[in-house]
């Protein structure tokens, strides 16, 4: 089966390059399927889980909102933060969730503060459910847990 190079970057460093079967990412209408051949695209991602497939194991990431640009060989995903679900700490996002929380309870008076505030419960909750499937080891095999 034909493989598409995979590549995640961030502003601080070169997150993953891998050659992969195939990519699910939180693309802002809906979640994209990519496979190898894939038409050329670039599309602005939101903050959730990007999953790819190398064989028959999954791996799943947390990100943070970004671009993705498509071309059939290769797909190169410019995220605002990636994190694999080794890499988060749970008590951190957890923190992290509750302060949003908390802030959301104080009713803030601008449109821009509580969609930021918003945004970053987002964050907290998806790096939460990405570092709980870790628990299963991190990956899960095709016929797993989704």
């Amino acid at each position: 089966m034909p493989k598409i190079k995979l590549e995640i970057v961030t502003a601080e460093r070169m997150v993953l390059s891998e050659d992969v079967d195939y990519i699910s990412a939180p693309g802002v209408d809906g979640v994209l399927g990519i496979l190898p051949r894939h038409a050329p695209l670039v599309t602005a991602l939101n903050v959730g889980e990007l999953r790819y497939k190398k064989d028959d194991t999954e791996f799943i990431f947390a990100i943070g909102g970004g671009f993705m640009e498509v071309r059939p060989d290769k797909v190169t995903v410019l995220a605002d933060t990636a994190e694999h679900a080794d890499e988060i700490d749970e008590m951190r996002a957890e923190q992290a969730r509750e302060r949003a929380r908390q802030l959301l309870r104080e009713k803030p008076r601008a449109d821009v503060q509580f969609a930021l505030i918003e945004q970053a419960m987002r964050r907290a909750e998806v790096r939460l459910r990405v570092a709980k499937r870790k628990r299963g080891g991190g990956r899960t095999p095709e016929s797993g847990e989704r």
